[in-house]
């Protein structure tokens, strides 16, 4: 599904290639990413949706299953443990289209980012 289209011009024109359930969910996570962060700036990065603060925060894609939600290795490892019943890699959660998104760690998530990128830049300015 997602190669459909290559180039996207921004979020709305991503989301709106998916059918309709899929894109529900992809409207749901986009809203929780934004009210964790909402100074964030909304970007496309390798085709896919992107969140910006001081760097990469986190990454989202869709699929005909899941939903990719890409936090950064450092994003996965330190919710790894509420992540037991979805399925993992080192930098990526799937969340499948057919259950709730957990919106409550996902902003956690986001927020955690907000804080590790604000940390490093911080550090590199000393």
């Amino acid at each position: 599904m997602q190669n459909i289209i290559t180039d996207f011009k921004d979020v709305d024109s991503y989301i709106a290639i998916f059918p309709q359930e899929v894109q529900l969910k992809l409207q749901q996570l986009r809203k929780s990413i934004m009210e964790a962060a909402p100074q964030a700036e909304e970007v496309i990065s390798y085709k896919m949706p992107a969140y910006k603060y001081k760097g990469m925060l986190v990454y989202f894609a869709g699929y005909k299953k899941h939903i990719g939600f890409y936090p950064t290795a450092s994003g996965i490892a330190n919710f790894i443990d509420e992540f037991a019943t979805y399925k993992t890699s080192k930098g990526a959660v799937q969340f499948p289209v057919d259950k709730p998104l957990p919106i409550a760690l996902i902003k956690r998530i986001v927020k955690y980012r907000i804080k590790e990128n604000t940390d490093k830049a911080t550090a590199k300015s000393k």
